[in-house]
C-alpha cells in the first residue's frame, strides 16, 4: 500500500514538473498583459482563460477570455473593493470587456501586431472621478517580439486611449515592456508606463509614470502563479508609500 501511495504521488509530481502555463521557456500559452500594460499575445482559438488580480486594499479583479475564432478573442472581467479583507465590499460599477484582434503574427523579421479594446481599469474606483486607480486601456494597438537569448526575451510596446476622462487629462498614452525567462517554468516580466493620461488636473498620477515588476511561476498545466510590484517610482500625486504588493493567478484550458 505505501508502495503504491509512493507510486501515486510521483506520478502528480511528475505531472506537475512537465505541465506549462504562460512563463518559462516550456510555456504553452501566449501573455495577454504583463501586470497591467495588454501585449500582442491572444489566447488561441478554443481556449478558455481565467485570471485573478489581488491587490491592495482588498481589490480583486478578475477575467474570463475566450479564444473565438483564429486571432480573435472576447473576454469580461469584473471586480471590487475589501473583497479581500475586511470593511464593506463594493463592486465595480460596470463589468469591463475585452476584445482582441490581431492582425500581423509574428515572424523572424516582423513582431506580433494587434489592436483591441479593453474597459476594464483597475484598484480602487473615484466616483466623483469616474475613474479607476489604474485607468483601463481602452482602445489600444500592442507590438510584441521575441528574441533568443539565454532563453527567450521578449519586447513589447503600446499605445493606448483610455475612455476615463473626467478628471481632464484626456492624452493618448504609450507604455513599454519586457518578459525574460528563468529556466523552464520562471520569469520575469517588466513594463514602465508613461501615464501621459495621468499627469495633470485630477489625475492620481505626479508624471513620472508607473514602473510595474512582475515574477511569473508555471506552476501546473495550465496554471500560473504571480507576484506583482506596482509603481516602483512611487508615482502618486496624494499620497507617498512603497510598492504596491499583489498576487496573479491564472488557468487556461482548451474547451473546443
Amino acid at each position: 500500500m505505501k508502495r503504491l501511495n509512493t507510486i501515486f504521488i510521483l506520478i502528480i509530481i511528475s505531472g506537475y514538473s512537465f505541465a506549462q502555463g504562460t512563463s518559462g521557456t516550456d510555456a504553452k500559452y501566449e501573455y495577454r498583459n504583463l501586470i497591467d500594460l495588454p501585449t500582442a499575445g491572444l489566447i488561441e482559438k478554443g481556449n478558455v482563460g481565467i485570471s485573478i488580480d489581488i491587490m491592495p486594499a482588498g481589490v480583486l479583479v478578475t477575467k474570463l477570455e475566450v479564444g473565438v475564432f483564429e486571432n480573435f478573442s472576447f473576454g469580461i472581467s469584473y471586480g471590487g473593493n475589501n473583497i479581500i479583507g475586511r470593511g464593506k465590499i463594493t463592486g465595480y460599477k460596470l463589468p469591463g470587456i475585452n476584445v482582441r484582434a490581431r492582425i500581423v503574427n509574428e515572424t523572424e523579421a516582423l513582431p506580433a501586431i494587434l489592436v483591441g479594446f479593453d474597459s476594464q481599469g483597475k484598484g480602487e474606483f473615484d466616483k466623483s472621478l469616474n475613474r479607476f486607480q489604474i485607468k483601463s486601456p481602452g482602445l489600444f494597438a500592442a507590438v510584441s517580439k521575441n528574441f533568443d537569448f539565454y532563453g527567450y526575451f521578449s519586447i513589447h510596446g503600446l499605445i493606448n486611449y483610455s475612455f476615463e476622462r473626467d478628471d481632464s487629462d484626456k492624452d493618448l498614452n504609450l507604455g513599454v515592456g519586457f518578459e525574460k525567462t528563468l529556466g523552464s517554468k520562471v520569469s520575469i516580466v517588466g513594463e514602465y508606463d508613461f501615464a501621459i493620461n495621468d499627469n495633470n488636473g485630477k489625475s492620481f498620477g505626479d508624471g513620472s509614470g508607473y514602473l510595474n515588476l512582475g515574477l511569473r511561476w508555471s506552476l501546473g498545466e495550465g496554471l500560473t502563479l504571480g507576484l506583482n510590484l506596482r509603481d516602483l517610482l512611487d508615482n502618486k500625486k496624494f499620497t507617498s508609500s512603497n510598492a504596491d504588493r499583489g498576487l496573479f493567478v491564472e488557468y487556461i484550458k482548451a474547451i473546443f
